[in-house]
């Protein structure tokens, strides 16, 4: 199995697939302009929990200066200290839950979409590039 039939059978953005084309996973990994793509492609290979909310932790850190609520600031601190061993799932839990609660009740919040995905690709790179590669690589050796 190709990386882009693995994206196609996991049913990636047809825009992800299209961009991928015939590059493999450490040139999609190296190059990948989305943090968001970076992100749903470790959630679907199972990088886990702790570096996946690692990585997610420090995306959303990038528009700390948006946030208005308290609840969603110690939600990022929350998930990056989770990611690095600091905070228990139910720590975690609990953060997210107020962030929720945070964000139905704010005002929304414009910012630079194309800068903030790709400042977050690089941050998906640093914490978790390695590993989604990895995955993706034994997911691709073990399909026919």
């Amino acid at each position: 199995m190709t990386f882009s039939q693995y994206l196609k059978s996991v049913k990636a953005c047809k825009p992800a697939v299209e961009w991928a084309g015939n590059k493999t996973i450490e040139e999609v990994v190296a190059t990948c302009h989305r943090g968001d793509w970076l992100l749903w492609l470790a959630k679907k290979c199972d990088i886990g929990l702790q570096p996946l909310t690692l990585a997610k932790g420090h995306c959303a850190n990038t528009v700390r200066h948006l946030m208005k609520d308290e609840r969603s600031v110690r939600a990022v601190d929350v998930a990056i200290a989770f990611g690095e061993g600091k905070a228990t799932r139910e720590e975690l839990d609990a953060a997210a839950a107020a962030a929720v609660a945070a964000n139905a009740a704010a005002a929304n919040a414009a910012a630079s979409a194309d800068a903030n995905r790709m400042q977050t690709a690089d941050i998906c790179r640093k914490y978790i590039g390695d590993l989604i590669s990895e995955k993706v690589n034994q997911i691709l050796n073990q399909t026919p």
